[in-house]
């Protein structure tokens, strides 16, 4: 076995990646949990939910920007908060439209947020802990456009989307758990 030392950046970006990676774990299950019990229709409680999801995501890009300076460009993440902005803003005019409207504006951020997550965790392999990122990506984008079609369909629900938030939670957490290694120094 090799063990060789991670540089102080790498080292200190792991760190606080891991420490985001579990709030956004937790932050998701307890957004799924509430959104699924509470979402029945498009009212109040429900749009501020969904709402609160992606502008959850601006804080955690913002957060991840400041922490990651040392040992890469932030482009894509300040991409992701600016898109994650424009999502919170449009599903709240969405409302307006009913549950289609919605979901469609959920879906489309699903996409490109998951595409951006994907390229993110992409140029951050060298890191460890970023396979779970990298397939969450992925399974974000398959996600929106799965969104995109319901929405389209016959009775979209926005407690469709509620699921949406468990994967992730997962992969967050099996990253965060992974990063310890790099967060150490190892």
């Amino acid at each position: 076995m090799t063990i060789t030392a991670a540089s102080p950046g790498i080292s200190q970006t792991a760190s606080a990646l891991r420490r985001l990676y579990f709030v956004r774990a937790a932050f998701a299950i307890v957004w799924a949990v509430v959104t699924t019990v509470t979402t029945k229709d498009v009212g109040p409680l429900s749009v501020t939910l969904f709402v609160l999801y992606p502008l959850f995501d601006v804080g955690a890009a913002v957060y991840d920007a400041r922490s990651s300076r040392r040992t890469g460009s932030p482009t894509l993440l300040y991409v992701n908060m600016a898109v994650s902005t424009l999502t919170a803003i449009g599903l709240a005019v969405a409302a307006a439209s009913g549950a289609a409207a919605m979901l469609g504006v959920w879906g489309a951020w699903a996409i490109v947020a998951g595409a951006v997550q994907l390229v993110v965790a992409i140029t951050r392999r060298s890191m460890g802990g970023q396979w779970p990122m990298i397939i969450s990506g992925g399974i974000s984008v398959l996600a929106g456009a799965n969104f995109l079609i319901r929405a389209a369909g016959e009775n979209p629900q926005l407690g469709q989307a509620a699921g949406y938030a468990v994967p992730g939670a997962i992969f967050f957490l099996i990253s965060a758990i992974r990063l310890g290694r790099a967060a150490k120094g190892n």
